[in-house]
C-alpha cells in the first residue's frame, strides 16, 4: 500500500487560499482517478478537486468551511501502488510577477523591504479582512495590530496569530511569538487604507429587532464577497465619474446585416461586447495609463491588456470573467472568448484562472435597460467603463448642407476612475476617444 497526498490545487496566479465547501467522500470511501472528492471556493469561482489516484480515502485533514492555503496536504489517499509516499504535486508557489510591465508587479502588493525583515515597523502592513475583523471585534488598535508577530508568508498575521494573541491577552498572560505554521497562511488583500478599515469596522452587537412586516434574507457567500469588494474599493480609490455618449447607428445596421453570415460562417453569435472590447483596447493603446494598477506611491502601467467584463449569473449576483490578452484577438477571436466565458459564468464551469488578472473592466448595465450608470473600480484597476442601452433618438445631423434631424441609435457611456493617479483630463478624453470610436465604426467592414 503506498499513500497518496492530495493538495490543496493551484486556482489562479494571485489566489493563495480557498474555502473547503464540501467534502463529497468520507475517509474510507473508494475513489476512482478523476473523481471529484471536495468543492472549495475562492474570492474568485466555486471549483471540484478531482482525486489525482485511485484507492480508498484514508484520512483528511481538514472540515468544511476551512480556509486552506494553497498546495497544502488536505487528504491522503490509500492505494495499490509500491510506493511508499507519493506527493500529487509541489506546492506551487504563491507569487506570480507580471514581467510585461512597466514595473514589475507582484499580484501580492508590494511591501517595502523593512516590513519583510521585521514585524514591528512603521510602514504599512497587509491584513486579510478576517483579520481585520477580528481586530475590530476585539478592540485592538492599528498599532497593537501591527506589533503582532506574525507566522504567515514574510510575517503576515493569520487568523491563527490574531486569535493566540487575544487569548493571551484576555487571560492575563504574556504575549509570545506563535510557532510559525505554514498551514495557516492567508491571502493578503491589497488595501492602501488599512487604519480606516479598521476603523469603520462595525464591532459586533445584539440582533437588531426589526419591527413590522419585513423579510430577512442572509447574504450567500458570493453576495458577501461582493458587499466587501465593493466597500473596499470605495475606501481604496477615489471615485470620480465622466459622461459621454455616441451615435452607433453604423455600428448596429453593420451587425445586423453580418449577424447570420457570422453565426453560420463561425458557428456563434456576435454581440455588441466584443466591439465594445474592441473599441476599448484602441484606445488603451492611445493613452495606456487608463490600464494602470497603484502601488503605494508607484503607478504600474500593465502592458498586457486584459478586459474584464461583468456578467450576471442566473443567482442575480454579478462574476468577472476576463479575456486575457485582447489586444491579440481579432473580431471572430473576441467574440468566441466573449461567449465562452459568458456561458461557463452562467453555467457555473469558470475556471478561477478565467477571473484573475484584469487591467481594464467593461459592464454593459444597458443589458438591464438601464440608460447610464456609475460603476464602481474593479480593484487594483484604476478604470471601469460602462455603456447603456441603445435607444432611438431624434439627434441634429450636422452637415456641409446644413443641420438636419435624424432618428439615430444613440448610447450613453460612463466610466468611473481613480483621481488619485486619473485626472479628469485624461479621463474625459479617454471616453470621448472610445465614444468616437463606436460612432467612427466602418459600415462596410469585412470579417
Amino acid at each position: 500500500m503506498a499513500l497518496v497526498d492530495l493538495v490543496m490545487p493551484k486556482l489562479g496566479e494571485s489566489i493563495m487560499e480557498a474555502t473547503i465547501l464540501r467534502w463529497h467522500k468520507k475517509p474510507g470511501d473508494f475513489i476512482k482517478m478523476d473523481e471529484t472528492v471536495l468543492d472549495i471556493a475562492t474570492d474568485k469561482v466555486d471549483s471540484e478537486v478531482p482525486s489525482t489516484a485511485e484507492g480508498v480515502l484514508s484520512e483528511i485533514f481538514f472540515n468544511e468551511n476551512d480556509v486552506v492555503a494553497i498546495g497544502t496536504v488536505i487528504a491522503r489517499i490509500k492505494t495499490d501502488a509500491a510506493e511508499t509516499i507519493t506527493a500529487s504535486a509541489p506546492a506551487p508557489s504563491p507569487v506570480f510577477q507580471n514581467t510585461n510591465a512597466e514595473i514589475i508587479e507582484e499580484e501580492i502588493p508590494y511591501q517595502p523591504a523593512a516590513a519583510k525583515a521585521s514585524v514591528n515597523t512603521n510602514g504599512i502592513r497587509f491584513y486579510s479582512p478576517l483579520v481585520l475583523n477580528i481586530a475590530a471585534q476585539e478592540g485592538i488598535s492599528m498599532t497593537e495590530l501591527e506589533n503582532i508577530p506574525g507566522t504567515g508568508n514574510e510575517n503576515r498575521v493569520t487568523k491563527k496569530d490574531i486569535l493566540q494573541y487575544v487569548s493571551s491577552r484576555k487571560g492575563g498572560a504574556p504575549v509570545s511569538a506563535p510557532q510559525a505554521s505554514v498551514k495557516e497562511d492567508v491571502m493578503v488583500v491589497p488595501m492602501n487604507r488599512v487604519e480606516q478599515s479598521v476603523q469603520t469596522s462595525q464591532p459586533s452587537m445584539a440582533p437588531t429587532v426589526y419591527t413590522g412586516n419585513v423579510e430577512i434574507i442572509e447574504m450567500d457567500r458570493m453576495r458577501k464577497l461582493i458587499a466587501d469588494h465593493m466597500v473596499k474599493s470605495k475606501q481604496t480609490s477615489p471615485h470620480v465619474t465622466s459622461f459621454t455618449e455616441a451615435d452607433v447607428t453604423n455600428l448596429v445596421q453593420w451587425r445586423d446585416k453580418m449577424k447570420k453570415d457570422f453565426e453560420k460562417r463561425e458557428g456563434t453569435k456576435i454581440t455588441y461586447t466584443p466591439l465594445f472590447i474592441e473599441a476599448i483596447v484602441k484606445c488603451i493603446k492611445k493613452y495606456p495609463l487608463m490600464n494602470s494598477s497603484v502601488d503605494g506611491d508607484r503607478i504600474i502601467v500593465k502592458k498586457d491588456i486584459n478586459i474584464g467584463m461583468a456578467t450576471a449569473l442566473p443567482s442575480g449576483n454579478l462574476i468577472v470573467p476576463v479575456i486575457k490578452n485582447a489586444d491579440q484577438l481579432n473580431l471572430v477571436g473576441l467574440t468566441k472568448q466573449v461567449n465562452m466565458l459568458a456561458d461557463n459564468a452562467r453555467n457555473g464551469k469558470l475556471k478561477p484562472d478565467e477571473t484573475t488578472g484584469g487591467t481594464f473592466t467593461l459592464t454593459n448595465v444597458g443589458t438591464f435597460g438601464s440608460l447610464m450608470g456609475t460603476p464602481i473600480i474593479n480593484q487594483p484597476q484604476v478604470a471601469v467603463l460602462a455603456v447603456g442601452a441603445i435607444k432611438k433618438r431624434p439627434v441634429v445631423i450636422e452637415t456641409a448642407q446644413g443641420d438636419s434631424i435624424a432618428i439615430r441609435h444613440m448610447m450613453y457611456l460612463s466610466m468611473s476612475y481613480d483621481h488619485r493617479i486619473i485626472d479628469g483630463s485624461l479621463g474625459a478624453t479617454f471616453l470621448t476617444a472610445v465614444a468616437n470610436e463606436l460612432q467612427n465604426f466602418n459600415g462596410d467592414r469585412e470579417l
